[in-house]
């Protein structure tokens, strides 16, 4: 019998999950507690092997402090007028390494020491 493969937006709706939980540092079995799962719960939905219905995507969205419109910014199949924002920062988000460089800057406290970050950041992005 040959397997099923997760639908596009459910896995787009898995990483944004994803995505949120772990920029608020955030473990999967904190998310599973929270909404009464397993963490194994939290894989299948974050993986998009699980479909998240609508009052648990309510839910989510709550604990982990977003609008539901969230997960589905730059969903697969939805119009594109251009790079927005939250598109870009979804990017962001489910790339590689992308948590450890957001935590460390949100606990800069000066503004000289973070305009400096994103500054070498830029620089680096211009040279690769």
């Amino acid at each position: 019998m040959q397997q099923k493969s997760p639908n596009p937006i459910d896995k787009h709706i898995g990483s944004r999950v994803r995505a949120r939980r772990i920029m608020l540092g955030m473990s999967q079995e904190r998310l599973a507690e929270a909404l009464g799962l397993t963490f194994q719960q939290i894989q299948k939905y974050e993986k998009g092997v699980n479909r998240i219905g609508a009052s648990r995507l309510l839910h989510i969205a709550g604990i982990l402090d977003v609008s539901i419109e969230f997960f589905f910014e730059a969903a697969p199949g939805r119009r594109k007028d251009g790079f927005s924002g939250d598109s870009v920062m979804a990017e962001f988000l489910a790339s590689p390494g992308s948590h450890r460089l957001a935590r460390g800057f949100i606990r800069l406290k000066d503004d000289e020491a973070r305009e400096k970050v994103a500054d070498l950041v830029e620089w680096l992005a211009s040279i690769c």
